[in-house]
């Protein structure tokens, strides 16, 4: 239970490890526009908030499952890469001084109720929740990819004069390629462990679709 406690307060100790490293010499290339900035800010603290959610989902799920053997090493493993996706845009956040969301507390609380209320409702019912989540935060991931590979491709290197990623920019496009390849393991897993035996599936699915997309507008606006 303390492990669990401790998730409330757990931020990345040290930010180093998940950031591009600083270039010694200055900027390697043009400013980002206000829009990139701006639309950048709210990659960061969208995700960041995303990814604190998930990490407390898994949390709540664990208090119930920890005893199982059969799902025990399951919630834990995808627990502990959601650990890594939230130290990971804890750094980014601070090492790119990106406002958090205002409604952090209440990300913490009800993220951590959906995991502890999915569980207590049974199995299926827990990955049907799993299932929909990770459905919307693929997209949502594809969606940044997109953008950032579409509308970030205009800055000079300032010693080729090539338009080139930044290793700032290259470094949050990975690492966002490679969680959403994570959070689509962790969809596949909510099927297999009986996600759509979940009744009424169709129903459980749909509003917690519906619940984490309203989670993801909000964050990055407030």
């Amino acid at each position: 239970m303390s492990l669990i406690l401790r998730r409330f307060a757990s931020r990345a100790a040290s930010g180093a490890k998940y950031m591009a490293a600083k270039p010694v010499n200055g900027p390697t290339h043009d400013a980002l526009s206000k829009a990139q900035k701006a639309y950048l800010d709210r990659v960061i603290r969208v995700d960041q908030a995303g990814e604190l959610g998930a990490d407390l989902i898994y949390a709540g799920q664990y208090v119930i499952f920890g005893h199982s053997k059969e799902l025990r090493p399951v919630i834990r493993h995808m627990w502990d890469q959601e650990i890594h996706h939230h130290a990971t845009f804890d750094a980014l956040q601070k090492g790119l001084r990106v406002r958090p969301s205002l409604l952090t507390p209440a990300w913490k609380v009800g993220a951590f109720g959906l995991g502890l209320v999915g569980g207590i409702l049974g199995k299926e019912i827990a990955m049907a929740s799993t299932e929909a989540i990770e459905t919307v935060i693929g997209g949502h991931y594809n969606t940044q990819l997109r953008v950032l590979a579409n509308n970030f491709n205009d800055r000079k290197d300032l010693k080729t004069g090539e338009n080139t990623d930044s290793a700032e920019i290259a470094n949050i496009k990975k690492k966002i390629a490679t969680f959403r390849d994570q959070e689509s393991e962790h969809l596949s897993t909510a099927i297999k462990y009986d996600a759509q035996k979940a009744r009424p599936h169709w129903l459980i699915y749909e509003t917690v679709k519906l619940l984490t997309k309203t989670a993801v507008w909000t964050a990055e606006r407030v």
